[in-house]
């Protein structure tokens, strides 16, 4: 059956952002290849998340117009969509690792959520399904 297994986030330096999805959002590292002209095949996943699962493949921008995507790959919506069982306790870990979260905790009818963004800009959700 299909499934989708990544999703590209253009990125403005691979060590950069490895560095805000590991520590930051607690993400896993799952691979980080020298691709042997410069780039890397860089994926980031959350933890426990099983191998064919969708994770983040990190792409550094190569030219000015993928530079300008950076950080408005969604068109300023939110565009990615963090899952949770514990919304308090991942809430208070991201705040304290510097995440800039853009509004206080709500609680609607389907769950936990507050929006936030990563290092570039990108809205996410932090979400604890109802």
């Amino acid at each position: 059956m299909p499934h989708i297994a990544l999703i590209t986030l253009v990125v403005r330096d691979y060590d950069e952002a490895i560095e805000f999805y590991t520590r930051a959002l607690g993400f896993e590292l799952a691979e980080d290849t020298d691709r042997g002209d410069g780039s890397r095949w860089v994926v980031v996943r959350p933890p426990g998340t099983t191998a064919g699962a969708v994770s983040l493949l990190l792409a550094r921008a190569k030219d000015d117009t993928q530079l300008a995507s950076v950080g408005a790959q969604t068109g300023g919506r939110v565009g990615f969509f963090l899952h949770t069982e514990d919304f308090a306790g991942d809430h208070a870990r991201m705040l304290a690792a510097g995440v800039r979260f853009l509004e206080e905790p709500r609680h609607e009818p389907y769950g936990s959520v507050a929006v936030f963004e990563d290092l570039y800009g990108n809205r996410w959700d932090l979400l604890q399904p109802a």
